[in-house]
């Protein structure tokens, strides 16, 4: 069974910032399990289709790799076809704000036919949900885009990723979203609605990197919320992040960490029995 769990890697993420020796064999004693973990993904053939906060996940997870040891190929490709043996090949999803354009672009990039990869990844962004964000119909479209995907892929494991939060503002530019009806806190409501149906759905089924869950629980376990109308949601926590959306040094290593573990956990890909011609 697949499920998630959320690594707290907290010494490792304030020794990578750190300067010195000491610094990074502390990271290393604190999760003796990294390398292992980047041992095994480098050996996969996967494919990321994203946009900024990908980026920030693939850099943390260079950073770890070189504090590791373990070097792991990562290559900006421009379709899973060209994903080669042992590598991470990722590309830019067109494009922000516009999510339902942003499957097709993957299912685009994916191609008509099995591609042959290991693991597959897509994931929206902060930006692809707004106040009006219909949550249901998005995550409706997100399924069957995947199930589609399945089918012309079989033997390839897709990871769903939950939508990324953004951190509580001060109160003056809360105040002044609200009245021109863009609050983060009312959009970090949509955004767990459609986590919650994406946990419901894969939860035990199938992997799921949650991220937001990540972005929402403080370096001392406490989760971060906000509310709107009564309703109570998971906000990003301000230590992960620089400008209220994207993952800082420390937000990069921690959500990075966890997405290794997730890709790790999975099964190698079946190898095919030869035909007798």
């Amino acid at each position: 069974m697949y499920g998630t769990r959320i690594v707290t890697s907290m010494l490792l993420a304030l020794a990578i910032v750190s300067v010195g020796p000491s610094s990074t064999a502390r990271a290393a004693d604190a999760d003796s399990s990294l390398r292992a973990d980047l041992e095994r993904i480098a050996q996969k053939r996967i494919f990321f289709g994203h946009q900024s906060v990908g980026m920030n996940l693939l850099e943390g997870i260079k950073q770890l790799s070189t504090t590791a040891g373990v070097p792991v190929h990562i290559a900006e490709v421009k379709s899973a076809s060209e994903v080669g043996t042992s590598m991470i090949g990722h590309t830019f999803i067109a494009e922000n704000e516009k999510p339902f354009m942003k499957l097709k672009s993957f299912e685009q990039a994916m191609g008509n036919k099995s591609s042959g990869i290991d693991v597959a990844i897509t994931k929206f962004c902060f930006v692809d949900f707004t106040p009006e964000t219909d949550s249901k119909v998005l995550f409706d479209s997100y399924r069957t885009a995947i199930e589609d995907l399945k089918a012309k892929n079989p033997g390839t494991t897709f990871v769903h990723v939950t939508a990324p939060l953004t951190s509580e503002q001060s109160w003056p530019k809360e105040l002044l979203k609200r009245i021109l009806g863009r609050s983060g806190d009312a959009t970090n409501v949509r955004r767990e609605e459609y986590n919650a149906l994406l946990r419901k759905t894969y939860q035990g089924r199938e992997p799921i990197f949650d991220l937001a869950r990540i972005e929402s629980t403080a370096p001392d376990g406490k989760a971060v919320t906000v509310e709107w109308n009564g309703i109570v949601a998971p906000a990003m926590d301000p230590d992960y992040t620089n400008d209220g959306g994207h993952l800082n040094t420390v937000g990069k290593i921690r959500a990075a960490r966890e997405l290794i573990s997730v890709l790790a956990a999975i099964p190698d890909r079946p190898t095919p029995h030869s035909s007798v011609r």
